[in-house]
């Protein structure tokens, strides 16, 4: 059985979630008062914790056979993080010139789809894996390309360019994407509210490497 599933948890089972970016940090704090900070995580991780309002019956048993059918914490599945789910701004609408995937060599023609976050040499560059079919925008020196001049892999995030890109031709790219998250529990406990109500008790995802 494949650990990913490409199924997408349902945006309103969603409502009301919480959750956000998670680091790892070893601090050691030494015996002139300073400290010495470094991390074994190379890239972020995102958790939340979603349905922990009341809900009601029918949305309970549609997060249980979601749950079911991802084994609890066994399978992978899509999630859209209502944070972060654009190449852009959450005001905005994706654009081809959002993110830049990488330069063109007059060889290279598949790029990874990717989100930088901050500028120069502090920013953290994360892979997106799971673009949101038929929402990637892609341009080569700023021209925007036609849709039959390129395709995308919706479950690794790797476009395809029919032409290579001239030596030093910027590719860019706008789109929407899905985080790859798992159950971080194998049992789920419903609570009735009311004869039409329930609720999940701590509910929580964290995000897979893909």
């Amino acid at each position: 059985m494949s650990e990913f599933h490409e199924a997408r948890l349902p945006a309103r089972l969603a409502f009301g979630c919480t959750g956000g970016v998670e680091r790892r940090t070893d601090v050691v704090s030494l015996a002139s008062g300073h400290e010495r900070r470094t991390s074994p995580w190379a890239q972020s991780r995102r958790r939340y914790l979603i349905a922990t309002a009341p809900r009601p019956l029918d949305e309970i048993a549609e997060l249980v056979a979601f749950f079911e059918a991802r084994r609890g914490r066994l399978c992978g599945f899509r999630f859209c993080d209502p944070a972060d789910w654009k190449s852009c701004a959450p005001s905005a609408q994706p654009a081809a010139g959002d993110q830049t995937l990488g330069t063109g060599d007059g060889a290279r023609k598949i790029f990874q789809l990717r989100k930088t976050y901050g500028a120069g040499t502090e920013a953290v560059v994360r892979t997106i894996a799971k673009p949101v079919a038929g929402t990637v925008k892609v341009a080569v020196a700023g021209l925007a390309l036609a849709p039959g001049a390129f395709s995308v892999d919706v479950t690794t995030g790797l476009v395809s360019l029919t032409a290579a890109p001239a030596a030093g031709a910027a590719v860019t790219a706008g789109f929407a994407f899905d985080t790859p998250v798992r159950f971080d529990l194998d049992r789920l406990d419903v609570t009735l509210e009311g004869f039409a109500a329930a609720r999940v008790a701590a509910c929580s995802l964290v995000e897979v490497l893909v």
